[in-house]
């Protein structure tokens, strides 16, 4: 687990979006936590169950877990970033407040593994190996498995979609304006 900021006042706890995307937007990510830190908010990003440095496969990971994880890291009273499908993480945490980046339903999450699964012509998802029960679990999201959430309204560059990992360093300290705006409206 990585903590940048202050040790008191409000604390974002961020959701990266799973599998490779989690990679590929890694860096972004942290530099956000960073921006966060300056602004005088202090944020968490967890290692989450098959993330990061967790010793646990991709292929046995479950929503549950995942969920339950990010919940305990959250704590109670925490803010919530979340980055594409990390909003289908943070559903269950107690927090005083959920901001998305981009976010992605379980529908949409299903389709982008489907058609990773058919670009590289293996049994695995872009790299990833994902259990049948994950996939049942993430077939029966609907919209409304997705928090209320404030959404940014700024033109973003997917990196998501980029073949390697990258940083919009501009851009993260725009988001980070926002959210720390957001946070400071929200302790009022």
């Amino acid at each position: 687990m990585l903590r940048f900021g202050p040790a008191t006042g409000p604390v974002v706890v961020v959701a990266l979006p799973l599998f490779e995307e989690a990679n590929r937007t890694r860096a972004f990510a942290v530099t956000i936590c960073r921006a966060l830190a300056k602004r005088g908010v202090a944020s968490v990003l967890p290692d989450l169950p098959g993330q990061g440095e967790s010793l646990v496969p991709t292929a046995d990971i479950k929503l549950s877990d995942l969920r339950a994880a990010f919940a305990s890291a959250a704590g109670v009273g925490a803010y919530s970033f979340a980055i594409r499908s990390g909003a289908l993480i943070d559903i269950d945490a107690k927090l005083a407040g959920r901001w998305h980046l981009a976010q992605q339903p379980g529908q949409d999450l299903l389709s982008e593994l489907d058609r990773l699964r058919k670009i590289g012509k293996r049994t695995d998802f872009g790299g990833n190996a994902i259990s049948d029960s994950f996939l049942k679990e993430i077939s029966t999201l609907s919209h409304s498995d997705v928090a209320d959430a404030v959404t940014t309204s700024r033109p973003i560059t997917p990196l998501w979609r980029r073949a390697e990992p990258d940083n919009d360093p501009a851009l993260a300290a725009l988001l980070a304006d926002d959210i720390a705006d957001w946070i400071a409206s929200c302790e009022g």
